[in-house]
């Protein structure tokens, strides 16, 4: 099941990434920079303020929704999020605290709030393992940015525009799934339940407000030590390479964790079957995960060339190895130890995690773009992630003792670092196009890393191939039975 799961949500992440990247193939050439770091600064204000909305919720649904058991948190997460909206007018003011303009800041709170009415949805439906349909939405919402974003750059190519283009293909995209998530959802605003709801939410909500400032502080840092214009070469780096690292990494995790809430509540802490399950979610994680990030810094000049535009390129070509690697660490780090947390309901050590990144990120962002600039700011990223990582797995000694299996991480290691080795030799011998040199790295890097997953049987490859091509038989044979 857990297979299943994670390859739908990988193949909604997969054709999302697509439309994502075609995204960043058209605007990189029809935006200005300095247009295009105004969206992206708008965007990641909206990321933050979108968070510390959904924030106090997210908890409720995986630990109350994904039980599946009768209970209808909807109501309670409905009246909720109406209140929280009412802080629209504070965070507009503080959109302007941080430089963006007048316009610019309130498209990006019209922009939050439709991303944390999108992730709201999203969440019920995954809570619920309706895979399909939070991939309909997914697709939904980035064909529709795609198409919107076209049309204003034709008409009048703003960074505004484009904000608000965006906040319109996020309220499409809950539009098409809304009566599958909140049919006969009953708004109900009961003041003890939505005390509870506060005083229980608020250590997750600040943590991963703060997570989220401490993801876009690099930007921001930029934009007021530098400009908006290197701000934006920075951010369309940093999401092209975000965007296509994360995307397995998070398609994974929304099947694994509420499977792992489900197992918990049904047999505690004790039980062996919650270790189990974890451990071999981080062996299908860093399976993937690792040899992702490893080859993507490796051809990273490769992939800015084709991807970006012109005026991009040679700050991505500088960044994007670094920040390949950080991603590593913040995937281990919320992907898999903070399920520690949720499983011991430990909400205050998100928080703790969480301070813990932004210090660091701060810091260092602060120190590292007055001394190098741009590429200060992602050495600072990969700092404050791995920053966060170590905290997180002290942390989690103390919450839910989730596994560790080293002996099947240094397989995955040494098969990650064969693969690397090879398209890193591969790479200095090619003289090929930035295009037909990607295709040949890739699909060279695939075929040893698949040989020794194959040798190492690395997360059970040999015995899940096995199975799946007896049920395929099956099938097969029924059919033609039938």
């Amino acid at each position: 099941m857990l297979i299943g799961q994670a390859s739908i949500n990988l193949t909604a992440n997969v054709l999302s990434a697509l439309l994502g990247l075609l995204s960043v193939f058209i605007f990189t050439r029809l935006f200005a920079p300095h247009d295009y770091g105004v969206f992206l600064l708008g965007v990641g204000f909206a990321s933050v303020i979108s968070v510390f909305l959904v924030g106090w919720f997210r908890n409720l649904i995986l630990s109350g929704h994904a039980r599946n058991d009768g209970t209808d948190v909807r109501g309670l997460v409905a009246s909720g999020y109406l209140i929280c909206c009412l802080t629209a007018p504070i965070a507009y003011l503080l959109g302007r605290l941080v430089g963006l303009d007048t316009a610019a800041a309130l498209a990006a709170v019209v922009l939050a709030i439709a991303i944390g009415l999108f992730e709201l949805t999203q969440d019920l439906l995954r809570a619920r393992l309706k895979a399909l349909s939070v991939m309909k939405a997914t697709l939904v919402r980035a064909a529709a940015l795609l198409g919107l974003g076209v049309v204003v750059a034709l008409v009048s190519p703003t960074g505004v525009l484009l904000l608000l283009a965006a906040a319109s293909a996020y309220l499409l995209a809950v539009l098409v799934q809304s009566r599958r998530a909140w049919r006969g959802t009953i708004v109900n605003f009961d003041r003890a339940d939505l005390r509870s709801l506060a005083r229980t939410g608020l250590p997750l909500t600040l943590s991963l407000t703060l997570l989220a400032i401490s993801s876009v502080t690099d930007r921001f840092m930029i934009a007021n030590l530098i400009g908006a214009a290197d701000a934006g070469k920075y951010v369309a780096a940093l999401d092209l390479v975000r965007q296509t690292l994360m995307m397995p990494a998070m398609s994974m995790a929304a099947a694994f964790f509420p499977m792992a809430v489900q197992i918990h509540a049904r047999q505690g802490d004790a039980a062996v079957a919650v270790r189990t399950h974890l451990a071999d979610c981080l062996e299908l994680l860093a399976g993937v995960t690792l040899p992702a990030c490893l080859g993507f810094a490796l051809i990273a000049p490769h992939v800015a060339n084709i991807v970006l535009g012109a005026d991009f390129r040679a700050v991505a070509s500088e960044i994007m190895p670094v920040i390949a690697i950080a991603v590593l660490f913040q995937v281990l780090t919320q992907q898999y130890l903070h399920a520690s947390f949720l499983l011991s309901g430990r909400n205050s050590f998100y928080l703790i995690n969480t301070a813990s990144i932004i210090a660091a990120n701060v810091i260092l962002s602060y120190v590292l773009v007055s001394l190098y600039g741009t590429i200060g700011a992602a050495w600072a990223r990969l700092g404050a992630d791995i920053t966060g990582f170590v905290c997180a797995l002290i942390l989690s000694r103390f919450a839910f003792r989730i596994p560790i299996p080293l002996g099947r991480l240094a397989l995955i290691a040494i098969a990650a670092l064969a693969m690397a080795l090879t398209v890193g030799a591969l790479d200095r011998a090619l003289d090929l196009s930035d295009l037909h040199a990607s295709i040949v790295l890739i699909g060279a890097g695939l075929a040893v890393y698949a040989a020794l997953c194959w040798l190492f049987d690395i997360a059970r490859l040999r015995g899940r191939l096995k199975r799946g091509l007896v049920m395929f038989h099956t099938r097969s044979a029924n059919s033609n039975v039938g």
